[in-house]
């Protein structure tokens, strides 16, 4: 279907791009579906066509988003390294997770799913038009047990409006969750999710801007922040130099996998090299040292390595190429 805005009119949308051919997703909806029926529900070809006609490619389940969920979930005979969460959580030790770009909600009920509703938090965002959906759909998903009063929403997984790259908004989330005034969510992130998000070029440099300062303080006091990207290609021309400087500000690496039946010993596969389209799953940290470094405003300079290792010289990480050559070897 040929996706436009409700109002009918030229305002320029990220969720309904100009001329983009947008469809339900299929290939992997048995992922879904095999959690239980509501999900199937919820998220299946006929919703999506639904979401997708209100709501533009926020409303579809993108292919790397079944990367993710498998990732997430752990299906039976497959094992992870690293894996999703490492540590269980405690008392002394919890989980709050913050997802860049959530969509329709897909990935957040797969984590709710695997939280301890006691301890951990997660915070799925996107843009305000957007959180509409989130917030009905989580609402449909998550039991009653899981959800808070009208005042805070939902206990274990909460909605916020986030634009890539929005100081003002960067700002609200600082003080409505990470802050001593936010008794239920204060303390660091732990973790950040980004399925399928690597697209359009003009959101790149938002997309890189956001995830260096929410692995900043004050949501990263520890310097411990994990960041999980699941990634098809579409077009490396376009895409590549996201990579080229993110691989500046941050180390990262393809997460592995085997099959628990396989002997021991046996070698691990970079998880999604099997797949019908090229993905991949990287696990990522901030890079030492990079915590002092400037950030520059303007998104070529940012995209161009400007600011990274503490020199405004441009610059590039060769990280991403290779793993493709690697890849293609």
């Amino acid at each position: 279907m040929l996706a436009k805005a409700v109002d009918g009119s030229n305002k320029k949308d990220p969720n309904f791009p100009q001329g983009l051919y947008i469809h339900p997703s299929q290939n992997s909806i048995s992922l879904v579906s095999s959690f239980d029926t509501l999900l199937l529900q919820t998220f299946g070809p006929e919703a999506q066509e639904q979401a997708i006609r209100e709501y533009g490619i926020a409303g579809r389940v993108w292919e790397a988003a079944y990367a993710m969920i498998a990732f997430i979930s752990s299906p039976l005979g497959l094992e992870f390294d690293p894996p999703f969460l490492a540590a269980k959580s405690t008392n002394a030790e919890r989980h709050i997770i913050l997802e860049l770009g959530s969509g329709s909600g897909l990935i957040a009920s797969v984590v709710s799913k695997v939280l301890n509703i006691q301890h951990d938090r997660m915070i799925a965002t996107d843009l305000p038009e957007v959180c509409q959906l989130l917030e009905s759909n989580l609402q449909t998903l998550l039991p009653d047990k899981q959800r808070g009063n009208q005042a805070t929403k939902f206990s274990i997984v909460r909605v916020f409006p986030l634009p890539w790259g929005d100081d003002l908004a960067m700002g609200k989330l600082a003080t409505t969750f990470f802050d001593s005034r936010s008794l239920d969510y204060n303390g660091s992130l732990t973790h950040i999710i980004c399925s399928d998000l690597v697209y359009f070029p003009e959101l790149l440099a938002p997309l890189l801007r956001s995830l260096i300062k929410l692995t900043s303080p004050p949501f990263n006091n520890n310097n411990t922040v994990v960041v999980y990207i699941s990634y098809k290609i579409r077009s490396l021309v376009k895409e590549t130099p996201f990579w080229s400087a993110f691989g500046l500000w941050f180390h990262f690496q393809p997460v592995l996998f085997k099959r628990r039946s396989e002997v021991e010993g046996d070698d691990w596969e970079r998880f999604g090299q099997d797949s019908d389209d090229t993905t991949y799953l990287f696990v990522a940290a901030r890079r030492h040292g990079s915590f002092k470094w400037k950030i520059p405003k303007a998104d070529d300079e940012l995209l161009g390595g400007v600011g990274a290792q503490n020199n405004n010289s441009r610059k590039g990480d060769d990280t991403f190429e290779n793993l493709l050559l690697m890849s293609m070897g």
